[in-house]
């Protein structure tokens, strides 16, 4: 999907894309730039390591109220709908 810059360097995140990331207003974002590529990905806390049994065990920091939201059933279906049988 081609976007474009406007003059103030904005890109909008296309309507599907956002709905599928889950991405809402106010979703914190961190943007990179490696070897030629610009990289957009979903600032979020990173996990805990936590021994459980024996074995660590990455658990969330973020509360669960605040995860996003994100259908992977329906996007896996859009993704299968996208390639001929």
């Amino acid at each position: 999907m081609i976007v474009t810059i406007d003059k103030a360097g904005r890109v909008v995140i296309p309507a599907r894309i956002r709905a599928r990331a889950g991405l809402e207003a106010g979703t914190k974002l961190e943007i990179s730039y490696e070897e030629g590529e610009i990289r957009i990905v979903r600032s979020v806390g990173r996990p805990r390591l936590v021994q459980v049994k024996g074995r660590l065990v990455a658990r969330p920091t973020v509360p669960p109220d605040a995860r996003p939201h994100v259908d992977l059933a329906r996007i896996l279906e859009e993704e299968r709908e996208r390639w001929p049988s």
